[in-house]
């Protein structure tokens, strides 16, 4: 059975993505060997859109309030490349991740499926 959900963010400078994670978000870590760490993450949901073509997929970490969480990651040198949207269903911005490209900041207004999933995730 499914137990969790392995992400990778790819980056042509890891070493700086890696310290991104740990450094100014503080996501617990282990060392897979040679430097490789594999980050802890906080509970996660997963959405399935529609598309004109299959193969495209997004990264978004979520928040309760994505205002005091941006001021806060702008405190920590964080850049982001968006202003906060409202989508109805949620606010979104995108920030940089050092030598990693760029993921989405996401405070949902929707129902959340992470209450009736509990600790086992099933």
């Amino acid at each position: 059975m499914i137990t969790g959900v392995h992400a990778i963010v790819f980056g042509a400078d890891a070493e700086a993505a890696r310290a991104f994670f740990a450094d100014v978000l503080g996501w617990p870590s282990a060392d897979a060997g040679d430097g490789w760490l594999i980050f802890a993450l906080p509970p996660a949901e997963l959405a399935v859109h529609p598309a004109d073509q299959s193969g495209r997929h997004e990264l978004y970490l979520m928040c309760d309030d994505i205002t005091a969480t941006r001021q806060q990651l702008e405190s920590r040198g964080v850049e982001f490349t968006e202003p906060v949207a409202d989508q109805g269903w949620g606010l979104l911005t995108r920030l940089r991740i050092p030598g990693g490209g760029e993921i989405g900041l996401y405070e949902p207004r929707h129902a959340s499926p992470l209450g009736a999933a509990g600790a086992s995730g099933s």
